[in-house]
């Protein structure tokens, strides 16, 4: 494998980190993805196409086609009959049809470049199964023409970015908290341990409320101008003439007023709920205008609503069913436990918290608490966790711009011509 063809300065490396929530691309050896844009995309009718027939007298009926939606501010646009659908569940590809059309929007409005002239560094779970990740393998050679390719696990690259060959990676997402023990530069998907007590289980839990005490949630594209008004006073607000949307565009706009409510108020306690529960007089309270001019002022609340995450009791734990679940220190602290004795004090040394949920105030602090509590005294916790939020965000994808651009990873590329001679399975060997 020739350095000078994929180390090159002329021509770099573009890695693909698509994540549940947002999806991140961008060149290698750069601090930042070039663009990082929703994974949801509407889905709605578009021209009908005729269909061939070799019968020229049975009657030609047009082909339905769809038409398709990507992009922040595109998919935020009331259109009728448009379905907000995502290509991924649980990080696992499931709609390859939609993900082809959002691999084809980054190339072509945020790239702009052929796909053939860039060898591709992609990320993937560690649960990432054996058929997908060939099947990706296969998709990005034949349809993308890419000169060389690579898989990467997210675990792997987050421990990189934050100057770690052998970590704890604690990675709370959107729909999931994962923890991956990395050793070396390789993560044990054996200990690999999940618990869907993410960032959408908050959001679950500020609907909840938010339906508890009556607010409705009235999204942007539904407001057309607004009145101030004092706290808890009715909104006074004109509602905007809009066409008529689908369940599933209302749902997504209605998530994203949610998604900003708990961005904005929601905290993590770093003692236990009781002492902040008896000391709520001393709180500061925090206010928070929904977009229909409609305020609240919450003190312990915003407690309240993240005290899941940690504490996996049924009196902080609803709306979601499934058993016992594992709350965030019991995921680390499980994937620990089942991994050799000599490595556990590496790991403890160096846990490393990355995910938009993570960024939620006192988040680290308090799994710092929990850990250190819930392990011997012997054992050293130390936590790793970026200062810069942008960085803790984009962890996957700032590992992935580190990997590729090293002089000493341009072996490691699967190259085009590997791929003609092995086929796809080779994936399996040269991408652990």
């Amino acid at each position: 494998m020739s350095g000078g063809v994929y180390g090159g300065d002329e021509v770099g490396a573009l890695v693909f980190d698509i994540g549940s929530c947002t999806s991140r691309v961008g060149y290698a050896g750069e601090d930042c993805p070039k663009a990082d844009i929703p994974t949801v995309i509407g889905v709605g009718p578009g021209e009908d196409t005729p269909m061939d027939t070799e019968d020229s007298e049975a009657p030609i009926k047009p082909a339905p086609s769809n038409k398709y939606y990507i992009d922040t501010t595109v998919i935020g646009r009331p259109r009728e009959g448009v379905e907000m659908k995502t290509p991924l569940k649980d990080g696992i590809i499931k709609d390859w049809e939609l993900y082809q059309q959002l691999i084809n929007h980054l190339y072509t409005k945020h790239i702009k470049t052929d796909s053939d002239l860039h060898p591709v560094l992609m990320t993937e779970p560690t649960w990432n199964t054996k058929s997908d990740r060939e099947k990706l393998t296969e998709l990005m050679f034949e349809t993308y023409k890419v000169p060389a390719f690579f898989l990467s696990k997210t675990a792997v690259l987050s421990a990189f970015a934050n100057g770690r060959s052998t970590a704890l990676v604690i990675d709370s997402g959107a729909n999931q908290t994962s923890a991956v023990p990395v050793h070396d530069g390789y993560a044990l998907s054996s200990a690999t341990t999940r618990t869907p007590l993410a960032g959408d289980f908050i959001t679950a839990q500020c609907r909840g409320f938010l339906d508890e005490q009556k607010i409705e949630v009235v999204p942007h594209y539904l407001v057309a101008s607004k009145e101030p008004v004092k706290e808890r006073a009715p909104a006074n607000y004109v509602k905007k003439k809009v066409p008529e949307v689908t369940t599933s565009f209302h749902e997504y706009m209605v998530k994203k007023v949610i998604s900003d409510f708990q961005a904005s108020i929601c905290q993590v306690s770093t003692s236990s709920l009781r002492d902040e529960i008896e000391t709520s007089t001393s709180i500061p309270t925090t206010l928070y205008e929904f977009p229909n001019g409609y305020n609240i002022n919450l003190t312990v609340e915003k407690f309240k609503l993240t005290e899941g995450l940690f504490d996996s009791s049924t009196g902080h734990v609803k709306g979601i069913s499934g058993g016992n679940l594992l709350s965030i220190p019991n995921v680390a602290l499980h994937s620990a436990s089942v991994c050799d004795s000599e490595i556990k004090p590496a790991l403890y040394g160096s846990v490393v918290v990355v995910g938009g949920n993570s960024l939620l105030n006192g988040f680290t602090e308090r799994l710092n608490r929990d850990l250190t509590t819930k392990t011997p005294q012997s054992v050293r916790i130390k936590m790793v966790q970026n200062v810069s939020t942008v960085e803790r965000k984009f962890s996957s994808w700032i590992g992935g711009s580190i990997l590729a651009s090293l002089g000493t990873f341009q072996q490691m590329w699967i190259s085009k011509q590997e791929y003609e001679e092995t086929g796809k399975s080779v994936v399996q060997k040269k991408c652990p």
